[in-house]
């Protein structure tokens, strides 16, 4: 039994190792195969290579050649133009220098006929000067019969003379100057209604829009159980995170942001929109969705930057100024969307500065820039328009551009032509119908300043502010102001408003005396 365990154990391992041997060699056989397969696929890949390679070199060199011969044509046709320019400039110098020529000949001419006036004249001042002492002679002698006849002094009868003219010339002086004050302010006030009118006409303009509240649209009601979370989590997560009060309320398929600040309501929206979209609403995802919206409304507000100096033409802006002006576009002041309010007096200010013959590029640059002071990265006690103008210093600009930004609210000096531009086209912009809207307890304020600034002067019985406040009529008692007073008040009134007090366009004074006798027959 041992000898025949052993013999089949020798056999099962003789047929173990045979098994082995055979697979080996049926392994040996397939590899063999499969590299004679790829080393013959990779022989055709390589020839399909060189083959479009060759071609590609072909196509590559007939283009080069056909380019070739087009700016070799483009090259020759300018060498043309230029050749005919020369000529055409050869011609008129030619001109030019025949005209010149001529003109001289002309003026040696006008030279010999002016000496010959010269001579006449010198023999004519000497008639003159014969003739002018004569009279001194005759007026001497008819002065000297004059006092004996009138028993007054040379001198005496000069005063009184001179007393007569005296109050004659002041009388037509104050005549004069009034009709030459009038005369002027309607030349005046023509040429800038005619500039300021195609001014507006040139330029299209949008009606006020802008809201403190943003609406967010849902499909359906059951997401509002989602941003609010378990115990408000969410909602809460949401309003810390963006800095936007959230209203969930009864109003269907919709909540409300609300935010005086626009720039955090378009974070909230954009971040609302985009946790709806995914499903995951959670405190660590609000926060992350928000942080992303940011620095993508960061891009974006670059973006609106570079695209609107693209539009007006500017160039060479300081990258933090270009970010500044991206920033208005959610900024509004009184309604008024701050980036399409800079842009409208940028248009305004290129065509006035064209219209007056100065340069519009400086003009639309001060434009576009004069309310930069309005949306600061950090506050400030300093006024918008004296901020924008130390901003406008720190980046660079031109100082006509620094004046310009602030002095458009009279706290700096105007040194340079385009400052006034830029005040009058921020009026304009802002003063239009449809331009803001403000609220209603600031617009009453301001009709009640207006009056008792008025009433608080001399004489002044009452005073009414009418037409929404562009014209302030006052009523004077006529015992106590005459009629050259009532001009000089209205004068010292307007000049107060426009010193005191702050308002959109322009606000007329009219100061009305007048006498009453007033008499009951009984």
């Amino acid at each position: 039994m041992d000898n025949l365990g052993i013999i089949d154990a020798v056999v099962a391992v003789v047929g173990v190792i045979v098994g082995i041997v055979v697979g080996r060699l049926i392994f040996s056989k397939d590899t063999k195969k499969r590299i004679e397969d790829a080393e013959s696929q990779a022989q055709t890949i390589i020839k399909d290579a060189e083959l479009r390679a060759e071609t590609i070199k072909k196509e590559k060199q007939l283009e080069a050649k056909e380019k070739f011969v087009q700016l070799k044509a483009e090259h020759d046709k300018e060498v043309l133009e230029r050749n005919k320019k020369v000529g055409e400039i050869e011609n008129r110098i030619k001109q030019k220098e025949n005209t010149i020529n001529q003109k001289e000949a002309n003026l040696d001419k006008q030279l010999k006929e002016n000496l010959v006036i010269k001579e006449n004249l010198n023999r004519q001042i000497e008639v003159v000067n014969q003739k002018r002492t004569e009279l001194e002679k005759h007026q001497e002698e008819h002065i000297r019969r004059l006092e004996k006849i009138s028993n007054l002094s040379s001198e005496e009868a000069k005063e009184q003379l001179i007393e007569s003219l005296k109050s004659e010339a002041k009388t037509q002086a104050l005549s004069l100057q009034q009709e030459i004050i009038e005369d002027a302010k309607q030349k005046a006030n023509k040429e800038a209604r005619k500039i300021i009118i195609q001014s507006i006409q040139r330029t299209a303009a949008e009606q006020t829009i802008e809201n403190t509240v943003t609406v967010f649209n849902l499909e359906s009601d059951e997401i509002k159980g989602q941003i609010i979370g378990r115990e408000g989590r969410n909602i809460r997560a949401i309003e810390a995170a963006t800095g936007v009060d959230l209203i969930v309320d009864d109003t269907p398929e919709a909540v409300v942001l609300s935010s005086f600040d626009p720039l955090r309501r378009e974070v909230a929206r954009l971040s609302l929109q985009r946790l709806v979209a995914d499903g995951r609403i959670h405190p660590a995802r609000i926060e992350e969705v928000v942080e992303k919206t940011r620095r993508q409304l960061e891009e974006q507000v670059m973006e609106i930057g570079e695209r609107t100096i693209i539009e007006l033409g500017i160039h060479g802006l300081h990258k933090e100024l270009v970010r500044i002006v991206g920033k208005m576009r959610f900024r509004s002041s009184y309604g008024q969307n701050l980036l399409m309010h800079s842009r409208e007096t940028a248009n305004l200010c290129g065509i006035m500065a064209a219209e007056l013959g100065m340069n519009p590029k400086l003009a639309k640059r001060a434009g576009l820039l004069h309310d930069i002071g309005k949306v600061p990265d950090e506050e400030t006690e300093l006024s918008h328009a004296l901020l924008g103008a130390k901003l406008a210093e720190k980046y660079g600009e031109n100082p006509a551009v620094v004046n310009a930004i602030g002095a458009h609210h009279d706290e700096m000096e105007m040194l340079y032509v385009i400052s006034p531009i830029v005040q009058a086209c921020d009026a304009i912009s802002g003063a239009r119908p449809g331009a803001r809207r403000e609220i209603m307890q600031q617009y009453i304020q301001r009709i009640k300043d207006l009056e008792t600034l008025a009433q608080s002067y001399t004489g002044v019985e009452k005073a009414y502010a009418i037409q929404a406040g562009r014209e302030l009529r006052v009523i004077v008692e006529a015992d106590k102001v005459t009629d050259d007073e009532s001009g000089k008040l209205s004068f010292e009134i307007a000049q107060k408003i426009q010193t005191e007090m702050t308002y959109p366009g322009q606000i007329k004074v009219t100061v009305i005396r007048e006498k009453r006798a007033v008499n009951v027959a009984r």
